[in-house]
Order: structure tokens, then sequence, then C-alpha cells
């Protein structure tokens, strides 16, 4: 214990990182505290699942915008794919495997890799490219990721899986079959849930990976090729191989955010409002919001601007308006010039008067 304390006090990234877990499991604590004495609303029970997916989606996406310096408007894609794996073995394990724990955490390890499998793959036509180019393509993908998975029939009888992108009658199953995908009507009759521990788990998780990651010679070799690629080729960087991990581990962990998702659900279709391009730019507003490859900030962020919505129902017509504000003055907070220029003076005040209160202390 003394040992920990010691680094904590001596080691920066120990002491940060420390900080940004300690935030999490004391706000899971005051949530379940909450629950527990009957005071947290239905409304808000509903939203603590929403929160943990989220947080996992942005902190990845972080990953690829922040850390490696990348612009994917394609995010949603993955999460699709997690989603969707997630949802097939939860229909057709789940009437074989009675115990839901084993179940539920082979739908998120299956998830996870089919999503970074994906993302490998798609990474390795798209990271070849740069700025505009990289993010059309990745929109691209997202699109076709959820379009196809719209287009998809699957069935299964004894005689096993049917799989069709025409229609249900092209399958030709037997009449005792079930229909597992049902084109644009997605996946029906889901009721796997996950607990709110369950969730947290995974986004303390998700922060132990990604701040490793950022914290490590991998780390700092993807931030090298992020600040100046050709400066990082040089000094021997290969560059093509870190690139290719972030962008894989950031599809996967988005993978489980997406079975997260499917959790929350009882039909999972493959719409525009699941899967499409306004979740990809959702995604992007609460790490940019956060601050661009600033982890904890993207966990902020993205409480407040989940919670906000549900919270300003009560305004009805002007909830979106005020939202929109308050997008826009968090915006000029965390990047205006002036703005920061203002909050580093507020700093330097509050830590002068902290060492001169420190002095007192000592004498």
């Amino acid at each position: 214990m003394k040992t920990l304390i010691n680094k904590f006090n001596s080691d920066k990234t120990f002491k940060q990182n420390t900080i940004t877990y300690l935030i999490v499991i004391v706000a899971y604590l005051i949530c379940q505290s909450l629950i527990m004495g009957g005071v947290m609303s239905n409304s808000m029970k509903g939203l603590l699942i929403q929160f943990c997916y989220y947080i996992i989606m942005a902190v990845s996406l972080n990953l690829t915008v922040g850390i490696l310096g990348e612009l994917s408007l394609g995010h949603a894609g993955f999460m699709c794919i997690g989603a969707f794996t997630g949802a097939i073995l939860y229909k057709t394990l789940g009437t074989v495997l009675t115990f839901k724990p084993l179940l539920l955490l082979i739908c998120i390890v299956a998830g996870a890799l089919l999503a970074g499998i994906f993302g490998f793959l798609i990474g390795i036509p798209v990271l070849r490219l740069k700025g505009d180019y990289l993010a059309i393509v990745t929109l691209a993908f997202g699109e076709i990721i959820k379009n196809v998975c719209a287009a998809v029939f699957l069935g299964k009888d004894s005689k096993g899986f049917h799989i069709s992108l025409k229609d249900q009658a092209a399958l030709n199953m037997e009449d005792s079959g079930e229909m597992i995908i049902k084109g644009p009507l997605g996946i029906t009759g889901l009721s796997f849930t996950v607990s709110f521990t369950a969730c947290v788990i995974l986004v303390l998780i998700t922060l132990i990976i990604v701040l490793n990651l950022v914290n490590s010679r991998t780390g700092r070799a993807v931030m090298a090729i992020r600040d100046n690629r050709i400066a990082a080729e040089a000094t021997g960087i290969n560059i093509t191989k870190y690139k290719m991990l972030a962008f894989t581990i950031s599809a996967a962990l988005a993978g489980v955010a997406g079975v997260l998702y499917a959790s929350s659900l009882s039909t999972l279709a493959s719409s525009s409002k699941n899967f499409g391009y306004n979740m990809s730019i959702m995604i992007l507003v609460y790490v940019v919001l956060g601050g661009i490859g600033n982890i904890r900030g993207s966990v902020i962020a993205t409480v407040i601007l989940v919670l906000l919505p549900e919270k300003l129902r009560f305004l009805s017509n002007y909830r979106m308006l005020i939202y929109a504000v308050v997008l826009i003055a968090m915006m000029l907070i965390n990047w205006s010039p002036q703005a920061r220029a203002k909050r580093d003076v507020l700093l330097s005040k509050i830590n002068i008067f902290k060492k001169k209160t420190d002095e007192k202390e000592v004498q």
C-alpha cells in the first residue's frame, strides 16, 4: 500500500490514470447507493447503461481521432458489427447455454473479436489515405456495413444456418425453422440484459486498455506518427504496424459497446438512427467537446451530453435549442484561445494560493 502511495505521489501519469479510474468508481458507488435507497428515478436508471456504452464508444474513437490523429466517421459501423454478433449468438446459444454471465461473456468477446477483424481489414486500404479522404472512406464503410446488415436474412433449422440477401422465401427453410435476422426488421425477441455493474467493469477495462496503451512505448510511437509522420518513419517506427494496431483496438472496443447497446433493446434493426452517420457524428461530438486526446474528458463530456437532453425534456420544443447553446458554449470554453488563456491564468492563481497555504502550514 505504501509503495502505491509513493508511486501515486511521484509518477504523474500513474496519478492521472488513477484519478480517472476513481472518478468512474465513485460515480458507480453513488449511483448504486441512490438505487438501493430508492431515490433514483426510473428514467435515470434507464440512462445508466447508455452512459456506459457511449463512454466506451467515445474513448475508443478518441484512440483513433485523438491519439492516432486520423478522422474516422464510420465508427458506428463497428458498433453495428458488435451488436449483431452479440445478438445472433444470444439467439442461437440462449437455449443451450443457461448460465447467462458466461453467455454474455461469449457475446462480448465474439463482438469485440469480429469488430476488430473488420477494423483490421478495413484499415488496410483506409489508413493509406489522409485527411478528408480518410474521413469520406470510413464514412462509406460505415454505411456499407449498416446497409449490408439491413439486407441480410438469416435463419436456422435442422439442416443448419441459411442466409440470403434477397428475401425470407429464398432461404428455403423447414417450417420448424427459426428466423434470426429478418432483413430490415432486424433481430426481434431479444431479452438478454446486462447489469449496471457489468457495464461499469467493461468501462474500467476499456479505460485500462486505452490509458495503458497511450502511456506505453506503443502509444508513444502512435503519437509520434500523429505529430510528424516523416520524422517518425525516419527514426525507424513501423508506420503501418502502429496505425493498424490502434485502429483495430479502437474497432474492437466499439464492438464491445455494440453488444451492450444490443442488450438494451428488444428489437435490433440496422437503421440510420441506430448505426448511421448521425451516430458516428454524435460520438465524435463527445470526443471533441471532451478534448481530442483527453480520455478523461471524453468520459465526462459523454455523461453530460447524454444526460442533458433527458433533463431538458420539460422544455419541450426549446430542449434541443438549449442543448445546441450548451454545445457551442463548451466548444468555446475548451477551444477558444481567449477562454483557454483566462482559464490558465485562473489555474495559476489557484496554484499560487495553494503554495502559500502549504508554506503557512509548514511554518
